[in-house]
């Protein structure tokens, strides 16, 4: 791993990363959508990135503006991404899976001066939603004012700081069904139009201004546990942390990622995204959303050595009918982060998929996100059973939680780091940044870990997670990795539910492999067999699939609150 001073981006924004990398590889593949057809070499990406730039300035954006991007993974995403960091502009992702509510949150916490938008995903008609929380949209229409550069501003009462809405729709963007504008929104294509008169010299002065420890994204933490808060993370936060866990896999130029999780999340857009402009690999991205199917075709089609995921995507991958006829001896390595792997899973992923070099990442949107990887050429036991150990340049420490006290080797406490990948601080949200970082710069995780002498880590589980039953404290995570060594149990999940006598029970949602079956009454004697009593679920419920953010985390806190719900039961008085 190379000396703090031989990092090259270390120093630079993204704009002058992406430079760098052009110049060096300007006729190699950057960016390929193998289902659209579309590829793009270094070069050519660069033109796309600083002609959305200009279409930015064209539309009043400035340095230090916020521009939200709720789209899923189309060509646009990544082209804005690097024009909003080429001209200065704070790029706000948003969850796809986002409802109204939700869209609304964001958009007003964040102070977005511009919003940018696909059509639809899934059931989801993005138009229809904004439209009813946008009525100045079509009051803009009604008062004869026509889509093209010169409409005035957008003045909206909901969202005051909203000055421009763009629909990220142009001919690349194939679709089998039609699409409408959003009546009194700008296009693509308008805003490029409008960008065309900008000058390259007016986007050098703009890029001029711009540090390394300026913010450059927002990014919402998944919700998991509740209602997201707004990480500010600054060019180098994202440019040391795409180096480093580019050099944990050794990517170089001549490396093709696989890129099927999400550009909202840091896992796309920094892991992903990021990590091909540092190395000038190139970017492949199989589906607008993820496709098992798709993902599989495109490591084929495209010869990709590195594939990313969190374990269920792996484990639809496996599973999907075609592996069996693919070629996939390019792949070489990649990136598994988000949950557990199962050692299973990662033994198929190595033999039947050839990633024999695949590493495991932990981290948190706040981290930037990754603080501990593990190498390419650690043992399978050390990349599946442990995290990872600390990436170059960063701390970690194990504290007790409720004294803050340093813990050694093997005692469990909370997981707290240090160094390049922590975030600026949570937008607009002083307090909850006063809780994550304290005063010597340590960011807490709120995720138990132990760290091992040889100095990897464990994670054991979240603060927030620890289930209280008659004073017993129970770890769910523990009794999760239990379950899954059940032959027939596929993945399962486990919360704590209130109860009268005990304050709380253990729940469990259990996922059974496609060709088996389980009664309830077999999963808790399997329990009883091996756990302590306190630790058996007294809840079982067999589902076919769990509540999940985009990039495949299950939502503990909608499963506990299901389970309150259906058995009708009560939260006990707080003090």
């Amino acid at each position: 791993m190379p000396d703090a001073a031989d990092v090259w981006v270390d120093g630079l924004t993204i704009g002058r990363v992406l430079q760098q990398t052009v110049d060096r590889f300007p006729d190699q593949d950057a960016v390929v959508f193998p289902q659209l057809g579309i590829k793009q070499s270094w070069s050519g990406f660069q033109s796309a990135v600083d002609a959305v730039a200009r279409g930015l300035m064209a539309l009043g954006i400035k340095p230090g503006d916020h521009v939200a991007v709720w789209a899923t993974n189309v060509p646009q995403w990544i082209t804005l991404q690097f024009a909003t960091a080429r001209m200065g502009a704070v790029l706000v992702t948003i969850n796809p899976a986002y409802r109204p509510f939700e869209l609304q949150y964001v958009l007003q916490q964040s102070d977005a001066v511009a919003l940018f938008l696909i059509d639809r995903f899934k059931t989801s008609n993005y138009f229809e939603m904004l439209s009813s929380m946008l009525p100045e949209l079509r009051a803009r229409v009604d008062a004869g004012i026509t889509v093209d550069e010169t409409a005035p501003p957008l003045v909206s009462e909901t969202f005051p700081k909203l000055r421009q809405v763009i629909t990220m729709l142009d001919a690349a963007m194939s679709s089998a069904e039609p699409r409408a504008e959003l009546a009194g929104a700008h296009t693509w294509d308008q805003m490029l139009t409008a960008g065309e008169p900008v000058s390259n010299n007016l986007l050098e002065q703009y890029a001029a201004q711009l540090e390394p420890s300026d913010p450059i994204n927002i990014q919402y933490t998944s919700g998991t546990t509740g209602f997201p808060k707004a990480a500010m993370l600054s060019h180098r936060n994202l440019l040391m942390n795409a180096y480093y866990i580019g050099q944990c896999q050794q990517l170089s130029d001549q490396d093709r990622i696989c890129i099927p999780v999400p550009f909202y999340h840091c896992f796309g857009c920094v892991l992903g995204t990021l990590a091909a402009a540092v190395y000038g690999a190139a970017m492949i991205v199989p589906s607008a959303f993820f496709d098992a199917h798709a993902t599989l075709a495109a490591i084929e089609q495209e010869q990709a050595t590195a594939i990313y995921g969190v374990p269920t995507m792996f484990i639809a991958e496996l599973e999907d009918a075609s592996i069996e006829q693919r070629d996939l001896s390019s792949l070489r390595t990649g990136i598994m982060a988000g949950s557990p792997c199962p050692i299973e899973v990662m033994r198929k992923v190595i033999g039947r998929m050839g990633a024999s070099e695949m590493t495991i990442a932990y981290g948190q949107t706040e981290a930037s996100p990754v603080v501990t990887q593990t190498r390419t050429d650690d043992p399978l036991e050390l990349r599946v059973e442990t995290v990872g150990r600390a990436i170059p340049q960063v701390e970690i420490k194990i504290v007790e939680p409720a004294t803050g006290a340093e813990l050694s080797d093997n005692e469990q406490g909370e997981l707290c780091s240090r160094g390049h990948v922590v975030m600026l601080g949570y937008y607009n949200n002083p307090e909850a940044t006063r809780e994550a970082i304290d005063d010597e710069g340590w960011l807490h995780s709120g995720d138990l870990a132990i760290r091992l002498p040889n100095g990897y880590f464990k994670i054991t589980g979240r603060i927030k997670d620890m289930v209280i039953r008659g004073g017993e404290n129970i770890y769910p995570r523990e009794i999760e990795e239990f379950l899954f060594t059940h032959p027939s149990i596929e993945q399962s999940a486990v919360v704590g539910v209130p109860d009268p006598k005990y304050g709380e029970e253990l729940c469990a949602w259990v996922k059974c492999k496609s060709d088996c079956a389980l009664s309830e009454q077999e999963l808790q004697d399997f329990c009883r067999a091996n756990l302590a009593h306190f630790k058996v679920p007294r809840y079982v419920r067999f589902v076919d699939e769990f509540p999940q953010t985009v990039t495949g985390k299950i939502q503990k806190f909608k499963i506990r609150e299901t389970m309150i719900s259906e058995l009708g039961l009560q939260e006990p008085p707080t003090a």
